[in-house]
C-alpha cells in the first residue's frame, strides 16, 4: 500500500514539473533597432501649367541600323563606337568562303559558255556566207542560227549569275551608307551574322528631332509647322522646335499618337537618347489637376515603381504606383497616391517595409 502511495506521489510530482515547464511564457523581444532619419513631403496637385506638355526622346534625324543579307561569321570589325566614318567606308567584313567558292565555279562556267559561244558564232557566220552562195540549205542555216542563239543565251545567263554572286560578295563587306558617327555595336568578331540582323548603328549628328507621344484627347489640337518649346532634362536647357510629322493612328502605341518635332540649330549640347519635355502652345482640353512626385523619391523593383510612405506606427510602407507622363524632374501619379498624403523623399539609411523612421 505504501509502494502504491509512493508511485502515485512520484507521478503527480512529474506531472506538476512538466506543467510548470510548459506554462512558461516567452517574453516578447523588443525592437531596439535605431530609426532611419527621413525627409518627407506632401503630395500636391499641379495645375499651374495650362498648356499641353508631353515627354519624348531625342534622336538623330538621319540614322541607320546597318545589317547584311547573307549569313556568316564576322571576320573583323574595323570601327568602334564613337568613331567618325565617311560615306562608303568599310565597317566590318563577314566570312565569305562559300561565296568565293561559288564565284570560282561561276567563272569556270563563263569560260565554258564563252568558248561554246565563240564556236557557235563562227559556225553561224560560215553557214550564213555559204547560204548566200547557195552552198548551204535553209535547214542547215536555221540549225546554226538556233545553236548560235542558245550559246549566246547560256553566256548571258552565266554572266548574270556572276553579277548575283558579286552582289552577295558586296553584302559581306559592310560599308557606311553616309558620313556620320558609329553610335552602337550589336555584334562582335566571331559572332554569327544573320540576314536582317542589326550589326552597327550609324547616325549623322547635327540635326535632331524629338519623338513625343500625345494623348488622344489633345492630338486634334496639334498641327504641322507649330512652333514648340523643348526642355532637355539632362542639361535643363530649352531649345525651339517645329512639328514636322503627326501620326494619324494609335493602334500600336496604346492610345498615344506619335508627333515628331525637329529641333532648331543651337549651341546646346544635344545627344541621341536624351529625354525631353515638349510644350505645345495649346491649352489642355482635359482640365484635371495632376498628382506629381519628384523622380528622386521613386523606388524601382523590376518593372514595379513606387514610393515609401509612413504608416501610423512611424514605419516605412512601400506603396506601388501607376505613373503617367514626366514633366522635368517630376512624374505624374495616375494611381497609388492621393493629394495631401505624405511620402519619403530622402533617407539617411536603407529603407524597407516595416523599418522604423524618424521624420526630420
Amino acid at each position: 500500500m505504501k509502494n502504491k502511495n509512493y508511485i502515485l506521489a512520484a507521478v503527480l510530482t512529474i506531472t506538476l514539473l512538466l506543467a510548470s515547464c510548459g506554462g512558461e511564457h516567452k517574453q516578447a523581444v523588443a525592437d531596439n533597432s535605431p530609426a532611419v532619419a527621413v525627409q518627407v513631403s506632401t503630395v500636391s496637385e499641379d495645375n499651374s501649367n495650362p498648356f499641353l506638355t508631353v515627354s519624348g526622346k531625342v534622336e538623330a534625324i538621319k540614322s541607320a541600323n546597318i545589317s547584311t543579307r547573307m549569313m556568316g561569321y564576322v571576320d573583323k570589325i574595323y570601327v568602334h563606337v564613337g568613331d567618325k566614318v565617311k560615306n562608303g567606308q568599310l565597317l566590318l567584313s563577314i566570312n565569305n568562303a562559300d561565296v568565293s567558292a561559288k564565284l570560282a565555279q561561276v567563272n569556270a562556267g563563263i569560260d565554258e559558255a564563252q568558248a561554246a559561244f565563240n564556236i557557235a558564232q563562227k559556225d553561224f557566220n560560215r553557214y550564213t556566207a555559204l547560204f548566200q552562195e547557195n552552198s548551204a540549205s535553209q535547214k542547215e542555216l536555221d540549225d546554226m542560227t538556233a545553236n548560235y542563239d542558245m550559246a549566246k543565251a547560256r553566256l548571258e545567263s552565266a554572266t548574270q549569275l556572276k553579277n548575283e554572286v558579286n552582289a552577295q560578295l558586296s553584302y559581306s563587306n559592310i560599308r557606311s551608307p553616309f558620313s556620320g558617327v558609329v553610335t552602337n555595336k550589336f555584334i562582335n568578331a566571331g559572332d554569327m551574322a544573320n540576314p536582317g540582323m542589326p550589326l552597327l548603328e550609324v547616325e549623322s549628328p547635327g540635326k535632331y528631332q524629338v519623338l513625343a507621344m500625345v494623348p488622344e484627347s489633345e492630338i486634334l489640337e496639334i498641327i504641322n509647322d507649330t512652333e514648340v518649346t523643348v526642355q532637355l532634362k539632362a542639361s535643363d536647357q530649352t531649345v525651339k522646335g517645329k512639328v514636322t510629322e503627326i501620326s494619324t493612328s494609335a493602334k500600336n502605341t496604346g492610345g498615344q499618337y506619335l508627333v515628331k518635332v525637329v529641333l532648331e540649330n543651337s549651341d546646346t549640347n544635344i545627344l541621341s537618347g536624351m529625354y525631353a519635355t515638349v510644350q505645345f502652345p495649346v491649352e489642355r482640353n482635359v482640365a484635371t489637376s495632376a498628382v506629381m512626385v519628384p523622380t528622386q523619391a521613386l523606388v524601382e523593383n523590376g518593372q514595379l515603381i513606387g514610393v515609401y510612405t509612413i504608416s501610423q506606427s512611424n514605419t516605412a510602407l512601400l506603396r506601388w504606383l501607376r505613373l503617367g507622363r514626366t514633366f522635368g524632374d517630376k512624374v505624374e501619379v495616375l494611381a497609388g497616391l492621393s493629394a495631401d498624403e505624405q511620402y519619403i523623399v530622402l533617407a539617411e539609411g536603407k529603407l524597407f517595409n516595416g523599418a522604423k523612421v524618424s521624420v526630420q
